[in-house]
């Protein structure tokens, strides 16, 4: 899937456990709204691939503290010297993360690096080997402010959406969380 990447561009990326969701669904989703305009259809797919998602298939290895902060430090750990962070949550099984780019640092070199390292600390920790992470990660650009916004939003409300947590301060592995430290 290609991706659109630009210094000072804003992404919105979702990535996700390896094991998180079966591909003959999403193959099966993808027959099922085939005939769909195509604007409807990307929609319409983002859609039923997150509600999966916050019921919380698969081995939900972030469920795991430990594991979380791995992944939360290491987001966390080239703020503004490879990238500005925004916005951010991790879930059982997957993580969202707004940010942009910064020094000529391109998206897929960011996400290698931050899944690279976080599958290997987190196998480490959890005395397992093999995959983590899905491969691929999903990755959309923000429009405007109006834009950036919302997915703000939905990512730090994603929490209580998915009823792990009554409010979105409550999420220690999210930037709702240090923003109620402040």
């Amino acid at each position: 899937m290609p991706h659109f990447d630009r210094d000072g561009l804003p992404q919105f990326v979702t990535y996700r456990l390896y094991d998180s969701m079966p591909q003959d669904l999403l193959k099966k989703w993808k027959v099922e709204l085939k005939n769909e305009k195509a604007e409807y259809m990307g929609v319409a797919f983002r859609k039923r691939v997150e509600t999966y998602l916050d019921q919380s298939y698969g081995s939900c290895f972030l469920r795991d503290e430990r594991v979380a902060q791995i992944v939360q430090d290491a987001m966390l750990f080239f703020d503004n010297e490879r990238y500005r962070l925004y916005s951010w949550v991790v879930m059982p099984n997957h993580v969202h993360i707004l940010f942009t780019p910064i020094n000529d640092f391109m998206l897929e070199d960011i996400m290698h690096s931050w899944k690279s390292f976080t599958a290997k600390e987190a196998n480490k920790t959890l005395k397992r080997e093999g995959h983590f992470w899905f491969r691929e990660y999903f990755d959309r650009f923000i429009r405007n402010e109006e834009h950036f916004n919302t997915v703000v939003a939905y990512i730090e409300n994603n929490p209580v959406k998915a009823k792990l947590c009554k409010t979105s301060a409550e999420w220690k592995f999210s930037s709702a969380w240090f923003k109620a430290l402040k």
